[in-house]
């Protein structure tokens, strides 16, 4: 059986090729420094089950410690030049986005099949982990579509997911970060708190007024820190579950998959979520470091407003 420790072992592998060219790339200053970083993080993937819960912190304050005294540097390997790209974008056009779509394609396709036909039946993955699984199968069969097609060097896949990550930097293990502390949150009892308050003003009975209480405290959470998934435990331990579900009987799967977009909602406005809203406007060079978030505003409340009603319409 295939589960999720193979995806594991994927993205070790990974953070691993990406330490040790790190660590062979005399042309960046910092190259140790980012050595260690991927390595850590591929340490962290190999060998996380098997450290104690102080032997996994004690790694993120490594991590948090490279990146905090600026030891992580932006690398720029020689893979393909502008010129290049540039004829291979004219030659090829949208066509070079149909590998991008193999992954979405992949899990999505590959979990109906799965879920829907006998195929299921095979326990050829893990039942609880078939769509991540699948998404990494996506991004294996969209590579060899790649090398295949576009027979780049043998190195560029690395290479330029080195280059692409080293941009994005420290934040590129923001949201993992972040949803670990919204399950420390959550085990502190924040939900509860939270809940408590919100129970002595939601009127006895009015749905309405607790899914919209739910629905901001998920994206207002989301903006206090940075993600969605940090938000979800602390605002389904004090609404979702108790009130929405419990109280009134609501769909579990609408308000958990509906609540999570209205948190998004969140994302798009908070310059808490740097590797989405800061590191993108850092990439392109914007003259504002909050001209992706102003950018995005006109779209995130209407959007959350839709959530909101999405939620009242079809959880109840």
């Amino acid at each position: 059986m295939i589960t999720l420790a193979w995806l594991y072992i994927l993205a070790g592998v990974v953070f691993t090729l990406w330490s040790i060219r790190s660590a062979l790339d005399a042309t960046n200053p910092k190259r140790f420094g980012n050595a260690t970083f991927w390595g850590l993080l591929a340490f962290s993937f190999f060998f996380g089950d098997y450290l104690s819960d102080l032997g996994n912190g004690l790694l993120v304050l490594a991590l948090v410690g490279i990146a905090g005294f600026g030891l992580l540097g932006r690398s720029n390997p020689p893979t393909t030049s502008i010129e290049e790209r540039q004829a291979l974008s004219e030659r090829l056009g949208n066509r070079l986005f149909l590998p991008a779509l193999i992954i979405p394609i992949t899990a999505f396709a590959g979990t109906m099949l799965y879920n829907y036909t006998a195929f299921g039946a095979s326990g050829l993955f893990e039942a609880s982990r078939v769509t991540l699984i699948l998404l990494g199968l996506g991004v294996l069969i969209a590579l060899a579509v790649c090398m295949a097609w576009l027979r780049p060097p043998l190195l560029a896949p690395i290479d330029e997911g080195r280059r692409l990550m080293d941009s994005i930097g420290w934040a590129a293990v923001l949201p993992q970060m972040l949803a670990a502390l919204g399950a420390v949150f959550a085990l502190a009892g924040v939900g509860e708190i939270i809940g408590g308050l919100a129970g002595a003003v939601i009127p006895e009975g009015n749905v309405f007024v607790a899914v919209a209480i739910y629905a901001v405290g998920m994206a207002a959470f989301t903006m206090v820190m940075g993600n969605a998934f940090a938000a979800f435990p602390v605002m389904a331990a004090a609404i979702g579950v108790p009130i929405l579900i419990q109280g009134h009987g609501g769909n579990a799967a609408v308000i958990g998959a509906i609540g999570m977009l209205a948190g998004f909602c969140g994302t798009l406005m908070t310059p808490m979520a740097a590797n989405f809203n800061i590191v993108p406007a850092a990439l392109l060079e914007l003259r504002s470091q909050y001209g992706v978030i102003r950018m995005q505003i006109g779209t995130a409340i209407p959007l959350f407003v839709c959530n909101l009603l999405l939620i009242y319409l079809l959880a109840f």
